[in-house]
């Protein structure tokens, strides 16, 4: 009797048709990354708990948090920027400056599972080191752009704000220094609990009525982007640290444009805060129009985060890709230029073991010209070995006997179109490329 077993819940097992897919994504995105002028690196999937504390404001209770045998207090990876700002720290002699770095591993999570979010999952981040313009923030924007635009999404809008507006209206009402953060917590709720349940988190932290009417109204801006800055300027514009949250958008919106962002993308969003406590500038996320299924991507500058490692203040800026979600919308879509559910092009069918010396050189044959082929090895007739085929979603076999081998010829059969034809050996690489095209 077997032991009754399934996956950790919110954890999953990929089929190979599953993986397929993936990497495809994958590896455009790699390539993506990779013209933009973005190296590779790996950090470990434990880190030492002073290494995560205090980095994810609320998040912190979503780690997976555990002692080890050292009676180490240790965490698995939240998420791949607070790695990587240690990493910077660890490595800060050995690494130019601008410094560009993208990074695919999986992180883990204490989440509810739901659709497009997981317990465990991949993250694709892109990050720049080194640089305080905001034409940084605007070339990880438009990574992102291109990594969408080539996978096939077309109706995402980037939204951007920056952590500064919480600062400009944290002076605007005249509040502590400790209620800014409490602001971009409350609106970071937005998208779960709207406006009227925003208006309640702010009237739990303390802030009176008349400064919650306040941030309402700085929230309500409409219009396009050039508009929604000019009506805050009415409401702010006379708060000394309007100045500077303003330029620092309008710069933003100017380098995006120059990176050939279409304007219809990219839209200003006051509501956007990022709920991660070590954003200091520019933050965008990536939305769907439909189907609706929260952010496909999310990022912005975190100034200070490197500097709590390695006592130095290095400007840095990137963001994340969620994988998972981009996955399952493009599932949901069915958007993959492809239908493929195995890498293997040929099978090469044995039905004579006398001929197997002559069929290990043919599938060594197609192998060589990268044709991925594989050698039947198990002990099933040829229907059973075409059966094979068809259920693995191989289309092409070669099939030879005894007396092809004696014509030099074998034949190819493809099980799409029940065609089978004869061709000489010499001409297997060749006719088989054809049938590929």
């Amino acid at each position: 009797m077997g032991i009754k077993v399934s996956a950790y819940k919110g954890m999953r097992d990929f089929s190979p048709s599953q993986m397929i897919k993936r990497n495809y994504v994958i590896e455009l995105i790699e390539r993506v990354f990779r013209n933009h002028g973005f190296d590779p690196i790996e950090t470990p999937a434990i880190e030492l708990w002073e290494t995560l504390s205090g980095k994810y404001g609320d998040e912190e209770k979503l780690l997976y948090t555990f002692e080890d045998r050292g009676k180490r207090k240790v965490g698995l990876r939240y998420d791949l920027t607070v790695p990587f700002s240690r990493f910077v720290a660890n490595h800060l002699n050995e690494i130019p400056r601008p410094f560009k770095r993208y990074q695919i591993q999986p992180v883990w999570r204490a989440d509810k599972p739901q659709k497009g979010r997981f317990r465990e999952f991949y993250q694709c981040d892109i990050d720049i080191i080194g640089v305080k313009s905001t034409i940084a923030d605007a070339e990880i924007i438009k990574v992102l752009y291109e990594v969408l635009n080539q996978l096939g999404f077309k109706n995402f809008k980037i939204n951007f704000n920056s952590r500064k507006l919480f600062n400009t209206l944290r002076e605007h009402l005249q509040v502590s220094d400790e209620k800014e953060f409490l602001i971009a917590r409350a609106i970071d709720k937005f998208d779960k609990i709207g406006i009227d349940g925003v208006k309640k988190e702010l009237e739990k932290y303390g802030f009176s009525t008349e400064q919650i009417k306040k941030i309402a109204e700085i929230l309500n801006v409409k219009g396009d982007n050039t508009q929604k800055l000019k009506e805050l300027e009415k409401l702010m514009g006379n708060t000394p640290s309007f100045k500077n949250f303003q330029e620092e958008i309008e710069e933003l919106i100017f380098y995006c444009q120059e990176f050939g962002i279409p304007k219809d993308v990219i839209l200003f969003n006051p509501f956007l805060a990022r709920g991660l406590d070590y954003y200091t500038g520019p933050i965008f996320e990536t939305t769907l129009t439909t189907p609706k299924i929260g952010s496909l991507t999310g990022g912005g500058r975190y100034d200070n985060l490197i500097g709590i490692f390695s006592n130095t203040h290095i400007p840095a800026t990137g963001s994340s890709l969620g994988l998972e979600r981009i996955i399952t919308v493009m599932d949901e879509l069915s958007m993959y230029p492809f239908s493929d559910t195995t890498y293997t092009k040929v099978l090469v069918a044995v039905q004579d073991k006398n001929l197997l010396k002559e069929l290990i050189e043919i599938a060594e044959t197609l192998r060589k010209a990268e044709i991925s082929t594989e050698l039947y090895l198990g002990n099933k007739d040829l229907r059973g070995q075409i059966n094979y085929a068809l259920k693995k979603g191989i289309d092409l076999m070669i099939i030879m006997g005894e007396e092809e081998k004696k014509e030099g010829v074998v034949n190819i059969k493809t099980l799409s179109k029940k065609t089978q034809e004869k061709v000489k050996r010499e001409k297997i690489v060749e006719e088989i490329k054809r049938r590929l095209k």
